[in-house]
This record gives structure tokens, sequence and C-alpha cells, in this order.
């Protein structure tokens, strides 16, 4: 009889363990997977810049300045590690460079008209919004999986298998400021 129990036992502990891995394994590919979102996301905006500086270019090719601007944002995106830090300065960067070179569509009613232009605009815009919600869902991803790995009894397990906490993806004070509009 003491040896059903003792089994039982043994048995209901590693099937605890089981679970408990499978849960820390899910959460850990759910961040990875989320990770990955907001790295498309991001890719497909820098994919998308070189159009937009070449129309632009034709109709504003005075204004180097923005112009580089954007494109030394982009290659500070292409090249940064990819850890949501380094990722989100880089975001932030290229976010603020394509302010400026959208706010030369207002000052060129001609570049403002122009197909090619608005359809790159919208098609940046939407790839922000993806953007966002791939943001979005990678950080609900990481408060899971590290309220997960912090909690009792996972935090066991999870401290033995070396799981860390991971980083949220977090905009700089910049980027949480509203802009100041003058008319």
């Amino acid at each position: 009889m003491e040896i059903i129990i003792l089994i039982v036992v043994v048995v209901l502990v590693l099937v605890v363990g089981v679970v408990l891995y499978n849960g820390l394994v899910r959460s850990k590919n759910q961040v990875e997977n989320a990770w990955s979102q907001i790295d498309v996301q991001l890719k497909r905006r820098i994919d998308l810049i070189p159009n937009l500086v070449e129309t632009v270019k034709g109709y504003a090719a005075h204004e180097r300045q923005t112009l580089e601007g954007v494109i030394q944002a982009r290659n500070v995106a292409i090249a940064a590690p990819d850890t949501p830090h380094d990722q989100a300065a880089a975001d932030n960067l290229m976010t603020g460079a394509l302010r400026q070179l959208f706010a030369l569509g207002e000052a060129y009613p001609d570049l403002k008209a122009n197909q090619n232009f608005l359809a790159l605009q919208e098609e940046l815009s939407a790839t922000e919004g993806r953007v966002a919600y791939a943001r979005q869902f990678y950080n609900d991803s990481v408060l899971a999986y590290n309220n997960k790995i912090e909690s009792v009894p996972t935090n066991f397990l999870a401290k033995s298998l070396k799981y860390v906490p991971r980083e949220y993806f977090e905009a700089d004070e910049a980027a949480r400021s509203v802009p100041n509009v003058e008319f």
C-alpha cells in the first residue's frame, strides 16, 4: 500500500513538473513569436523608406538634410542589435525622421498631390499601426512570461532552467510627448 502511495506521489510530481515546464516553454515561445512580429513590421517599414525618399527627392531636392536624416535613421534601424531596447531606440529615431519627411508634404503641394507619395504615406501609416499592435502584443506576452517565471511554483523550475525576465519594448520620453502644433 505504501509503495502505491509513493508511486502516485512521484507520478503526480512528474505530471505537475511537465505541466509547469510546458507552460514555461509556451510562454517563452510566445514572447519570441511576438518579437518576430515586431521585427517583421519594422523591416517592412525600413523597406518602404527608399521608395519614399526617391519620390520626395524629385519634388524637394533642396531638402537634402531631411532626406539624409531619413536615410541615416534607416541605416541605424538596419544595424540596430536585435534587443528590445536597441530596436526601440532605432524605431524612435526612424519615427522622428519620418515625421520630418511627411512635414515636407505640407510644404510642397505638388508632392502632397503625388499619387506615389500618397500611396507610400498610406502604406507607412498602415505599417505604423501594425508596429503598434505588434509592440502591444509583444509587451503583453512579456508580461505573461515574466509573471509566470516569477510566480510560485513555476519560479523554482524557471530558476533551475535559467529562464530570465524579458525586457519590454518601450518608447522613449520624446515619443510619449504630444507635439506642439501652431497655426
